[in-house]
């Protein structure tokens, strides 16, 4: 009887900058990304290195993306809620937080 074993591999990295190995053309192209930014105003530049095999579809990765962006904004949305109620709770019952040089210690 043959025994059939899947096999698959996949590897997924994000970079915001040259790795210390990068070669000089690696190097280049995060200087350009850098520019842009700074052109655009603000923005923020990643680098995706995604391998995936067997091989799925372009569509399949960017699907997969998109969600994984969809769910970076639920968290961060939430996390600027968090931050806005401890705002207000802050300036509205200040008594109950301690002091922010205390809160440093």
């Amino acid at each position: 009887m043959k025994v059939y074993k899947p096999e698959w591999r996949c590897t997924f990295s994000v970079n915001e900058g040259p790795e210390e190995s990068a070669s000089w053309k690696e190097r280049i192209a995060w200087q350009l990304r850098g520019v842009a930014d700074r052109l655009n105003g603000g923005g923020r530049t990643i680098k995706i290195d995604c391998n995936v095999t067997p091989e799925v579809s372009r569509e399949e990765v960017d699907a997969c993306l998109g969600k994984g962006f969809a769910l970076t904004q639920s968290l961060l949305t939430q996390l600027a809620h968090q931050a806005a109620c401890e705002d207000v709770m802050r300036d509205a019952k200040a008594e109950l937080f301690e002091p922010e040089e205390e809160q440093r210690h």
